[in-house]
């Protein structure tokens, strides 16, 4: 894991479109089929099922989760193209300047059986609102069990190199963003070693529509592509019954974050999303325990350290 991967997107471009909209939401649809065979490949046993379900405002999705597997206890790779109108509510919550919307992405989740290898997350979507104004948002972040600084840092600089072929800020200000994003505010701390966050990269504005376009693809990607890679150098590592412990906890803050937090939650049951699959990000298992202490100098304390924000991954030895 000491070199990047693919310097270049490899990714097919999509098929253009009548309407932009259809050519963004044909390429998540590829998307969760490319990610779904690789994510099928790396765990070697297990395949998604597919639950299509329809909106109540026009479009639908297809929800897809694999359980059970050699690697991935429970993971989920979600599509959907919807419309409608939302709620004043809604609009308000989510700052939309006109509450008739479309809505397309692929959202992601993985939780793995071992406690060695990490829980990922990714989104890519697409919106446009009824006055015309349309934008890209997304992201990506890893929630190792244990952290592993080298695992870490290498992660980040995949996701540095996506973003300098785009705009060399990207990296800094998407990087920040998710350090503020991703934070467990009850908690006092970050749900993992992060990776970046961007929301309402409005056309126009933050871009044009071909050039976001082509960065939330490359984001998508190197996902697949670093996620798997983790999956493959971590799966056969030996673990206790405290280090599996340990992932029960950890995953539990995982779900205090989505349904306490995350955004994405929040307009999906707003909006009337299906319900089954806004939740399939929640873990399998998970405990609680109160007031929790990890022991001084264990391995639980030396990641509970890394869970802030600012930390430096690209340094060549980030401190704690």
């Amino acid at each position: 894991m000491d070199t990047l991967l693919a310097s270049a997107p490899s990714f097919p471009v999509p098929t253009p479109a009548p309407a932009f909209r259809d050519t963004v939401a044909n390429w998540m649809r590829q998307f969760q089929d490319w990610l779904c065979q690789e994510l099928e490949e790396a765990d070697g046993l297990a395949q998604f099922q597919e639950d299509a379900w329809e909106h109540h405002g026009g479009g639908g999705g297809r929800s897809r989760i694999l359980t059970n597997g050699n690697i991935i206890e429970k993971g989920g790779v979600n599509f959907s193209g919807v419309s409608g109108t939302m709620s004043d509510k809604a609009a308000q919550m989510l700052l939309m300047p006109d509450p008739r919307y479309f809505a397309t992405g692929v959202s992601v989740v993985q939780h793995p059986r071992s406690p060695m290898v990490p829980i990922s997350h990714m989104n890519v979507r697409y919106f446009e609102a009824g006055n015309g104004e349309s934008w890209f948002g997304g992201g990506l972040d890893l929630t190792p069990i244990y952290v592993d600084e080298a695992q870490a840092r290498w992660f980040h600089e995949q996701i540095a190199c996506v973003c300098q072929r785009h705009n060399p800020t990207y990296y800094t200000r998407f990087k920040e963003w998710a350090d503020e994003y991703f934070y467990i505010t009850h908690r006092q701390e970050t749900r993992g070693v992060g990776g970046i966050f961007f929301d309402r990269l409005t056309v126009g504005q933050d871009g044009d529509r071909d050039a976001l376009f082509a960065f939330v693809r490359e984001v998508g990607e190197v996902y697949g592509r670093a996620y798997t890679e983790l999956m493959r150098c971590n799966a056969e590592l030996p673990y206790t019954a405290r280090e599996k412990k340990w992932q029960m906890v950890r995953r539990g803050r995982y779900a205090e974050f989505n349904l306490a937090i995350d955004r994405g939650t929040r307009f999906g049951l707003e909006t009337g999303g299906r319900t089954e699959s806004i939740l399939m990000s929640l873990p399998p298992q998970c405990e609680w325990h109160y007031n929790l202490q990890p022991e001084l100098g264990s391995p639980e304390a030396a990641t509970q350290e890394w869970l802030r924000k600012g930390v430096d991954w690209l340094a060549t030895s980030p401190t704690v």
